[in-house]
């Protein structure tokens, strides 16, 4: 397995990352706990040691489900990304960003994720949409900083779709 900085957080990750929108099982019908579980494990035996996830998966099952198998591997490094989903409903970048991700909504997010996963602090804390002029708007920025102040989320960042990568 290959190994890359992750940005700036100073973290090496796998190249090859476990994506785990469908061990969410909402979605994805065909997926099963304990075949989700297989895989997560039989990745981290192959060098895997980043996992991105999100809150919104399967309702938080898919955070859930990664919180047993960090238990299994309590001695590994395995980092995880995870997500908080617009509080508006919006997959689209609409509106105000204080009215997507306000103070006590993120904070509500960063603590459910904290609980889905059964860790004291997150690895990568992000939001799950992006608009290039919510970056003046600080109400986020100061929330996520004091979360990371408060040891409960170590980096934070966002999370833009691969056509529009010029809005990060």
């Amino acid at each position: 397995m290959q190994y890359r900085p992750l940005g700036r957080t100073g973290l090496e990750v796998s190249e090859i990352g476990f994506g785990a929108w469908g061990i969410g099982r909402l979605l994805w019908r065909g997926a099963n706990d304990r075949e989700s579980l297989r895989a997560l494990h039989e990745a981290a035996d192959l060098g895997l040691n980043f996992i991105d996830t999100a809150l919104v998966y399967g309702r938080g099952h898919s955070e859930r489900l990664i919180g047993r198998f960090l238990m299994e591997r309590r001695n590994d490094q395995v980092l995880v990304a995870t997500k908080m989903p617009p509080a508006n409903g919006r997959w689209s970048a609409e509106g105000k960003v204080a009215e997507v991700f306000p103070r006590e909504y993120v904070n509500s997010c960063a603590e459910q994720s904290l609980q889905n996963l059964g860790v004291e602090r997150l690895d990568l804390l992000q939001l799950h949409v992006w608009a290039a002029d919510w970056i003046h708007q600080d109400e986020w920025h100061d929330t996520l900083l004091d979360l990371q102040a408060s040891g409960k989320v170590a980096h934070f960042g966002i999370s833009v779709g691969a056509h529009e990568p010029e809005t990060a």
